[in-house]
């Protein structure tokens, strides 16, 4: 059942944390899990106490394999396929939409739509064995939809996408770094557990809206919107009791006392 196989649970410190659990499957994602994600984002979205979500796989083979290819063996009309990949575009923008930050923590296999899985997420941690890549080119065939492309090109630009997809090779964690796909490399999946650990609680301390405006503002920016378009955004922030708070403990030498309104 998807309620097993995708596991999420929230702490006193207002990190979530979402694991693909199908370890015996290199987390390939079944149609199920990828519906379940879409309803634990929205029950982020309505939890006012969730200050930044951690996102892995179960065990250390594999962050996610991609999408489990027995799900494919149904397909037979063009709605089948355009259905799909608009499901998919659902998916990863829930992740997308989500006001808090995400954190992947990336052990093992990240192909398909577990690298499109990461790639939506906000900040994106591996271990030294992690291998990233869409190999469909050599293995089933199909393509990425032009969210996806747009989304893995604002990532590491064009050309290493089509070199992604072309040779249809896997990039490993030092190149993935290089090249601005994942922002830190660990050496195992207990350093990045702890790591995971240490950047959430991080997160959770800073100002949340000033995390909302910055993440919603680059994806308004992603999408094509106006840079004035942001107004909202600037009044969110400046109009908010947060901002009155971070003023007040910055000239009393305390620490704020966030609470995101």
């Amino acid at each position: 059942m998807a309620e097993q196989e995708l596991l999420f649970t929230t702490d006193e410190a207002g990190i979530a944390r979402i694991v693909l659990n199908r370890p015996q499957a290199r987390n390939a994602l079944t149609f199920a899990m990828y519906e379940g994600l879409v309803e634990i984002c929205g029950r982020i979205a309505g939890d006012p106490a969730v200050k930044v979500v951690v996102l892995t796989g179960a065990g250390d083979k594999a962050f996610a394999a991609g999408t489990d290819i027995a799900q494919f063996r149904s397909f037979a009309t063009a709605e089948d396929a355009l259905g799909y990949e608009r499901f998919m575009d659902r998916v990863l923008g829930s992740l997308e939409r989500l006001r808090v930050p995400t954190i992947a923590a990336i052990a093992g296999a990240c192909t398909g739509g577990g690298a499109a899985i990461a790639s939506a997420c906000d900040l994106r941690v591996a271990t030294r064995d992690a291998r990233f890549g869409f190999p469909i080119a050599r293995t089933l065939g199909n393509c990425l939809s032009m969210a996806n492309l747009k989304r893995l090109s604002n990532l590491v630009g064009p050309a290493r996408v089509k070199d992604m997809i072309f040779t249809a090779r896997l990039l490993g964690a030092e190149e993935a770094l290089a090249i601005g796909l994942v922002g830190e490399v660990v050496e195992d999946a207990a350093a990045l557990g702890a790591r995971a650990d240490a950047l959430a609680a991080l997160l959770a301390g800073h100002a949340p809206l000033t995390l909302q405006a910055t993440k919603e503002g680059l994806r308004r920016l992603a999408e094509g919107e106006a840079p004035e378009r942001g107004e909202d955004l600037i009044l969110m922030c400046y109009m908010s009791r947060d901002f009155r708070e971070g003023m007040e403990a910055f000239l009393a030498k305390r620490p704020p006392d966030w609470m995101g309104r």
